[in-house]
């Protein structure tokens, strides 16, 4: 069992995260949603132990996460990867050396110095690439793929460390809309098939309905929503976001569909030249 309590997390007077609680009983495909600055990444940071709380407990197990220092730490970080928005991949190295690293947290210092890495780990990085389809780039440089094909092979890198909880901060935030479908089934993909705990930042909220189990919302650092997809109205999203009545997720939307919807909306109230009036002309006025 996962659980969060209480955990505050300041910087100087600004509260990011202020008071958030919640508990996960079994592995879930959990969306947070919430505004920019909602406190969503500093969150899944704190879980990580890629920043510290300023105060508050987590518990995995039978391991109090905030107290791990030094190797605990670093056995944490393996067993709870990281998939970033940038990617965060190595631009002028080959795929497959990019996913290697995942294993760096369990290698040797020399061995990894001199990028050595035995045939087994190999074999499996391959075959992580190819389930989630970018085998056939595995040779290729990182900065040569799509921006989805990038994310899945930060996916994969996560995947060589064998994790039981991956967090993504804003995994779709710079794609497209069908790469952000694409990575999202592959996310959802690794909880159905593997097990895996997943916990995705998301802007979109007919992503998050559409993959995610539960959601959380997030607004000034607090926990303002929790429950399932089901019950994320249009009521409880203004509530998330802060907005009037006139808020429409659409404007939040990677479906194609739903923009092309927005687009189609646009257009009919467009302003037209027919439906400008001429100004009146006046002495001195050009023509």
């Amino acid at each position: 069992m996962f659980q969060a309590q209480s955990i505050v997390k300041n910087f100087g007077p600004i509260k990011a995260v202020d008071d958030v609680s919640f508990v996960v009983k079994k592995p879930e495909m959990i969306g947070i949603i919430g505004r920019s600055g909602a406190g969503k990444s500093t969150l899944l940071r704190v879980i990580n132990r890629l920043t510290d709380a300023t105060s508050g407990a987590i518990t995995y197990g039978d391991q109090e996460l905030l107290r791990l220092r030094g190797s605990d730490k670093r056995a944490w970080q393996a067993r709870c990867a990281m998939i970033f928005q940038q990617f965060n991949l190595v631009p002028r190295m080959d795929v497959v050396s990019n996913v290697l690293f995942g294993t760096l947290n369990a290698r040797s210092t020399f061995a990894s110095l001199l990028n050595l890495f035995p045939r087994s780990d190999i074999n499996r990085a391959i075959d992580i690439l190819e389930r989630l389809g970018v085998a056939e780039n595995c040779t290729k440089r990182a900065e040569a793929l799509s921006g989805g094909q990038q994310q899945r092979v930060a996916i994969a890198r996560a995947l060589m460390q064998n994790p039981e909880i991956i967090l993504a901060d804003e995994p779709i935030a710079s794609l497209d809309p069908l790469n952000a479908k694409i990575v999202m089934e592959s996310l959802r993909r690794i909880h159905d098939e593997d097990g895996r705990l997943v916990i995705c930042n998301l802007h979109t909220l007919d992503t998050a309905r559409a993959f995610c189990d539960r959601i959380i919302g997030m607004r000034d650092g607090k926990i303002v929503f929790d429950g399932p997809a089901s019950d994320l109205s249009a009521s409880v999203a203004r509530d998330v976001y802060g907005a009037d009545q006139e808020f429409s997720e659409a404007a939040t939307s990677t479906s194609i569909e739903m923009l092309e919807t927005v687009d189609r909306a646009v257009l009919k109230t467009a302003v037209t030249p027919a439906s400008i009036e001429p100004l009146p002309m006046g002495k001195g006025q050009p023509c």
